[in-house]
């Protein structure tokens, strides 16, 4: 898993159940549009993400209308699934490379 996916899915489980449109969402993970759209909609297609566009008229707003994005709850369970693997995996990298820092024998 991506580091710029575990961002986003780390910005979706600070409140799993509340819908954020994609720019907020580039803001909470610190990311480009262009790197945070193609995420949601991989997350959408493997079923973790619901989306919905907003219901509103752009001309009244003065902006485009927002596509909102929430984790599904099967989508909270695997993300927080696959960001629980993802931080074993770098632990144990960093425990190969520098064993000092992962509780090893160390130099």
């Amino acid at each position: 898993m991506t580091l710029p996916t575990q961002l986003v899915l780390r910005a979706l489980l600070e409140s799993p159940t509340q819908e954020r449109y994609g720019l907020e969402l580039c803001g909470m993970a610190g990311l480009e549009s262009g790197t945070i759209h193609p995420i949601l909609a991989r997350l959408e297609a493997a079923g973790w993400v619901d989306s919905s566009w907003e219901d509103v008229d752009p001309s009244e707003r003065g902006r485009p209308r927002r596509r909102y994005y929430r984790l599904n709850p099967d989508g909270a369970e695997r993300a927080r699934d696959a960001l629980a693997r993802a931080s074993v995996r770098s632990a144990t990298a960093l425990g190969v490379l520098r064993p000092g820092l992962a509780g090893g024998a160390g130099t």
